[in-house]
């Protein structure tokens, strides 16, 4: 059923201008602050779902730093546990955009998301609320990071406010990436088909300066890496941290903080109208 056939809702109780522009964005918040209450206490009745996602950044941890990290070398002498940290961090914000997909493409295989599109609701609300929502579920991951990083003798050295700044970067990277995750999902047909959208998130996090800076790569593979969003944001954090960034003379890794600003603006203003319209076009 479309969302056209629903019944008008009352107006909030506020004073609307002739359009009812005021009416639209009131539903809209609303709606979606409903959403995003349901999509946390979905996740909070899903213990194995938290322990994946309190796992996944401990394994990265052993295994890139402890497993792989005796045998690195980043150059200029640097520490490979300071190097590798601020790039987990963004890998994991990174990596995060599959667990959005999978879930839009799970609610849209069990019919919710027909249930919420026949609902007398704002057409943008489920979209915008699983970005909030997983938005929040991000800073928790983040904060899992942040602790794992410390107790393994990361310290960073740049400052409270720079500091605080390197994980708004963060935050905002995987805020940009929600929207491709949910765009993915919503034209991605079944989960068996959802499961292959690793194939795209495997390069787009590993061909970055996440675990080795692109100069040390062949020219090819280094251009590729210097280019991906996840370096700018890896490369910025690591100047707001104060570790050990041996960067190249190319202009996007000595704009590294501009670029992790740019980056995630641009993906955000291209992706978010797609995941509306596509949702809005489902069922046609």
């Amino acid at each position: 059923m479309s969302d056209s056939t629903a019944p008008e809702r009352p107006g909030p109780p506020l004073a609307l201008d002739d359009t009812g522009a005021e009416r639209k964005l009131y539903w809209a918040v609303t709606d979606c602050l409903t959403i995003v209450r349901r999509e946390l206490t979905h996740l909070a009745k899903q213990p194995s779902m938290v322990a994946w996602q309190l796992g996944f950044p401990i394994v990265s941890v052993l295994l890139f730093v402890y497993v792989f990290g005796s045998a690195m070398d980043v150059g200029e002498g640097a520490d490979y546990k300071s190097f590798a940290m601020p790039g987990l961090f963004a890998m994991t914000m990174a990596f995060g955009f599959m667990n959005t997909a999978m879930a839009v493409v799970i609610e849209k295989e069990r019919g919710i998301t027909d249930r919420f599109r026949s609902m007398p609701m704002a057409p943008s609300a489920v979209v915008t609320g699983r970005g909030v929502s997983d938005v929040v579920q991000a800073s928790f991951d983040l904060l899992v990071m942040a602790v794992i990083a410390l107790v393994i003798g990361w310290r960073s050295d740049g400052g409270l406010w720079a500091t605080l700044g390197a994980f708004g970067l963060l935050l905002l990277l995987r805020f940009a990436l929600i929207w491709i995750g949910v765009f993915l999902g919503l034209i991605t047909p079944n989960q068996e088909a959802a499961g292959n959208l690793f194939a795209v998130a495997f390069p787009f996090g590993m061909i970055s300066s996440v675990f080795t800076p692109p100069s040390m790569m062949p020219d090819w593979l280094g251009a590729i890496a210097m280019w991906n969003p996840v370096s700018s944001t890896a490369n910025a954090i690591r100047d707001l941290f104060g570790n050990p960034m041996p960067a190249g003379d190319s202009w996007i890794e000595q704009n590294a903080l501009l670029m992790s600003i740019v980056w995630p603006l641009v993906i955000t203003a291209v992706f978010v109208p797609l995941a509306v319209r596509r949702y809005q076009a489902l069922g046609r």
